[in-house]
Order: structure tokens, then sequence, then C-alpha cells
């Protein structure tokens, strides 16, 4: 009877599991999580020199997990040893910008929160890795936006005429999102393999520019843009580093712009500033980090050294302010950044949610993110 039950429990464990993983796999079939790469661009991709063993690689050895982790410890801490503060108290601030009626002569930016921006610059428009479905994954209720952060819909923006996307990464490439821009984006600008996703999104592929490291693309009119390596990965379901992470090294006719995207510290910011340097600005990720994963994303302090090495003249953190997809405080990124910034004299730019940054000018901002109210109450 014993031997019977256990049987049967064996059996019901194996169809549970059966269950799941084919819900899993028929859940993975939607649009969203895109297509993977094929056909003539996979050859293409193939002739890269970071490509080999049928994916992507970065420069130098990079592990997903640092010594000593393990996925059942790092798993553990992210479910159960978040910070109390991983979450703001209350609404974060913002402002509203009208984006559709900005002088043409304007040199601007304005932040949506982790790593979503807009630019006007010397005449044309450019929107960053947008984010505005309000989460940063398939399932939306596991990384919800940070209440107060979703103050600009795709109906907020002016004709775009280039949509820079780093990767391909939920909190980077958002499907909704880019279904809704499609009628106002002229071109986009991306990594090999990343055109695979919009294509399958109904793009039309003489609008997308998708280049290796170390690749450029004369724009017209005085811009240009070279891909310029970082160190991270890709992903949007259970294959990865099918198609490239990339930075962008941006020239207008007055500006010189670095966008990171996302990567973790290495030489690569050393030498991109020797080749392309000095930066009027950088925008470098300064959160989501953990010691567990340090390879992949840097740690504040390195943000601040990486933007030294580019040879910025200013620095704006970015990839923090909307999701809790790390454990620290939600503030803790700003707050590190912010005092090694200080140690290393560069001065950072650090404006509200929607707020006007001027990219011509000098600015002062205040530290909206040490306001009480948005500490949690005990």
């Amino acid at each position: 009877m014993t031997k019977r039950i256990i049987k049967l429990s064996f059996m019901t464990f194996f169809i549970i599991l059966a269950v799941v993983v084919i819900a899993a796999v028929i859940f993975m079939q939607q649009p969203l999580f895109g297509k993977q790469p094929s056909g003539a661009r996979l050859e293409r991709i193939k002739q890269s020199p970071h490509y080999r063993d049928g994916q992507f690689q970065n420069e130098h050895f990079t592990p997903d997990l640092a010594e000593g982790n393990s996925y059942l410890k790092v798993f553990t801490k992210f479910f159960f040893g978040k910070s109390k503060y991983n979450i703001p108290g209350a609404l974060i601030p913002s402002q509203k910008t009208d984006l559709l009626h900005l002088k043409p002569d304007e040199n601007v930016l304005v932040w949506f929160g982790h790593s979503s921006y807009f630019m006007q610059i010397d005449g044309k428009t450019m929107l960053v890795d947008p984010v505005f479905s309000g989460s940063a994954s398939p399932i939306s209720f596991t990384t919800p936006s940070f209440k107060g952060t979703d103050v600009y819909q795709v109906e907020d923006f002016p004709s775009i005429d280039y949509l820079f996307i780093s990767h391909d990464h939920w909190d980077h490439l958002d499907y909704e999102t880019i279904l809704k821009l499609k009628p106002k984006v002229k071109k986009v600008i991306t990594g090999l393999g990343t055109g695979e996703h919009l294509e399958y999104w109904g793009y039309d592929i003489a609008r997308i520019i998708e280049k290796d490291w170390n690749e450029s693309a004369d724009l017209g009119d005085g811009f240009m843009v070279n891909l310029t390596p970082g160190r991270h990965f890709s992903g949007r379901g259970f294959s990865r580093n099918r198609a490239m992470w990339v930075s962008f090294v941006l020239q207008t006719p007055t500006k010189k712009i670095f966008i990171g995207g996302d990567s973790g510290y290495d030489d690569h910011f050393k030498r991109i500033g020797a080749k392309f340097g000095p930066f009027d600005l950088a925008l470098l990720e300064c959160g989501q980090y953990n010691e567990a994963w340090k390879y992949i994303h840097m740690m504040p302090e390195e943000t601040v050294t990486a933007a030294r090495e580019l040879g910025a003249k200013k620095l704006m953190p970015v990839h923090w302010a909307k999701f809790a997809l790390s454990i620290h405080d939600w503030n803790e990124p700003i707050l590190r950044a912010s005092a090694e910034a200080q140690k290393q004299n560069m001065p950072l730019v650090t404006p509200l949610i929607g707020q006007k940054v001027d990219l011509d000018g000098d600015q002062t901002f205040t530290q909206w993110w040490k306001e009480a109210r948005l500490q949690p109450e005990e």
C-alpha cells in the first residue's frame, strides 16, 4: 500500500511538472518575447568577431555570478533579503515637460526614470530604451514601476528621428511601448540581432540600423553614431546572448554624448574615452547592482570612475528610481554615486523624472531623493 502511495505521489509530481513546463512553453510563444535571429541576419551575426559557440561573448571572461555565489543563494536573498527601503515610501516626484512644443533650437534632455530618456539636440529628436508599460517583465505584477514614475505616455512624444535600443532586456526593450511608438519612429539604432525582434513586431527593416561593436553609421546632417562595447548579456527568454548588447557614442554637430546601456565595469570605458572622448555628457547605469552579479552591473562608485575614464564633463546616473530589480534601498545608487562624485570631482546631472535638462548650460538640481516622505514608515 505504501509503495503504491509513493508511486502515485511521483506520478502526480511529474504530471504537475509536465503541466507547468507545457504552460511555460505556451506562455513564451507570445509575440512580446520576440524572435531569435534567423536567415540572413543570423548569417551576418556568425561573421562577427564577438560571436562564438552560438552566442555573443564579452571581451573578457564574465561569469553570471561572482565567485562564492550560487543561484540558490541569490534567489533566496532576492525573495527574502530585500531592504525594507527597496520600494519608495511615497510617490516619486516628477515634472511634466511639453515635448510636443519644444523650441526647435533647444538642446534638452528629459529623463523618465530607469534608463529611458528623450533628447532633442541640434534639431533632431532621440529616444533611448523607452519603457512606458508600467512593468519591466513579461509578468507585470513581478516588477511594477514605482508609483509616480509613469507620468509620460507614447502620445506625449513628437516624431522620433532616432530610437536607440541598447539591448533586448525587458527593462530596456518594452514590447508594448515599441508597438505604440511605431508610427512615430523614423530610424532605430541597435546592436546585431535585436533587429529581429523589431522586424517581427512590424518595423520595416529599412528603418533599422543594426551594427556590431566598433561599427559606425553616418546619420547625415552632421550626426554620427559609433556602437561601442559593454560588459553584459542579452535575452528575453531561456536563450541568451543571441543579440548584441551595446553602448553608443553619439556625435552631433555641437555635442558628443555617451549612451551607456547596461554594463559591468571593465577597461572598455578607458579605451572608448581615449578614442572618442571627451564627452559633454555620459549617461551610465548606477543601480540594480549586487556583489553577486558585479561583473554585469557596475557599483555606483565604478560608475563615477567609468565617467572619468570616458573623459565626461558631466555624468548622469541612470538605471534607478523606477524599478526594483535588485535588493538594495531604492535610492542607495544615487546616494553612493553622489558621494563618490564628490570625491572624484565629477559634476552630476540628477533631474526629477520629466524635468527639462538644458544641455547648453549649467543647472542646479535638488537632492529630491532625500525627501523624508520618500522613506518608508518604520
